[in-house]
């Protein structure tokens, strides 16, 4: 991470103070920044489960992911790995992004395992499920769970 800002570091040069009421709360990035949080294994590389770590230094990588974060992240877009990877798993995953190239902000171990996620969060939530290939964002209408009004 040594050439690099942290994501902490960038995101406050970007963030935008709010408040309501006379009361200042959570500032927000401006609306043409996004904040990816992408998962690891099976998202960006070979799906290695924490019980083969032995793994980790020689994963494959997914090239069209490289491309794609490599270009959000030029592009201006705070991009944080939020992996399953335990801590101890930190210097192995870190040696193998810079490696291959991935230009990031942040790394966050420990995610939990298991799937099925579902964020609730007070500020706006986008989720994309990775299925093979790693491309350009479109617009899309479905419909999602929500909290009654």
């Amino acid at each position: 991470m040594s050439s690099k800002k942290s994501a902490n570091k960038v995101i406050e040069e970007k963030l935008r103070a709010l408040s309501a009421d006379g009361k200042n709360v959570s500032p927000v990035l401006p609306e043409e920044i996004k904040n990816y949080l992408i998962d690891i294994d099976g998202t960006i590389c070979d799906d290695i489960p924490n019980e083969e770590p032995e793994r980790m230094a020689t994963a494959e990588v997914y090239p069209d992911a490289l491309t794609t974060l490599n270009r959000w992240y030029k592009e201006g877009h705070i991009i944080t790995f939020f992996t399953s990877r335990t801590e101890e798993h930190r210097a192995v995953t870190e040696t193998w992004l810079e490696e291959n190239g991935f230009l990031y902000h942040g790394l966050l171990m420990g995610k939990p395992r298991g799937g099925n996620y579902h964020w609730v969060d007070n500020h706006l939530v986008r989720a994309t499920r990775y299925k093979g290939k790693f491309t350009d964002l479109v617009e899309k209408e479905v419909t999602i769970q929500v909290f009654k009004s």
